[in-house]
């Protein structure tokens, strides 16, 4: 009796991981495609370059505060900069239109000012995403973090720019005299 019970569950369970393998693609879910990916990913054998990796998965870089301080020659900034090297970095730009300084809905002025920063910037090998996230203020996305700085300096000269804040500290811009005359 225990044997045609012990056949019984032997032959249900090759039935049904017989099922399982005999699936149509299109009755794959998005669940059973994740796990076949993971599956794929676990037996690879050839491991990804640190740079192909994802950012969360990629390995941090040994920072030599000594040898930074020695480069930076005592500059925060630089230091910063150095710090910050192939980190992905956000940046926020508050915008003004120095002609109407008091108009509050400049929101095709701010589109069209920092779609043409972007490809100054782009000009200049600084690789940035915009993300205009009110009418006077937007978002630079920059995959490598030590160019954010150079793009900082650049955004600080226009006099569209108010303030730029990067790393929590807030940089007031050329425009910021034109904000000063509105609420004065």
């Amino acid at each position: 009796m225990k044997f045609l019970i012990f056949l019984f569950i032997a032959f249900l369970n090759f039935s049904l991981t017989e099922k399982a393998t005999k699936k149509s693609l299109h009755d794959y879910t998005e669940a059973d495609l994740e796990r076949l990916y993971d599956e794929w990913e676990d037996n690879d054998d050839e491991k990804l370059d640190n740079d192909e990796k994802a950012e969360h998965l990629r390995k941090k870089p040994k920072l030599d505060l000594a040898t930074m301080k020695e480069k930076s020659g005592g500059d925060p900034e630089k230091l910063m900069k150095m710090s910050k090297k192939g980190e992905t970095l956000m940046m926020f730009v508050g915008v003004i239109d120095p002609e109407k300084p008091r108009e509050t809905d400049i929101r095709p002025f701010t589109d069209k000012w920092t779609s043409l920063w972007q490809t100054s910037l782009y000009n200049n090998h600084i690789e940035a995403q915009v993300f205009v996230v009110d009418a006077n203020r937007a978002i630079f996305m920059f995959k490598d973090g030590a160019q954010a700085f150079d793009a900082k300096a650049f955004l600080l000269e226009q006099k569209q720019v108010y303030e730029v804040t990067l790393e929590g500290r807030q940089f007031v811009g050329a425009g910021a005299e034109f904000r000063e005359k509105v609420e004065l």
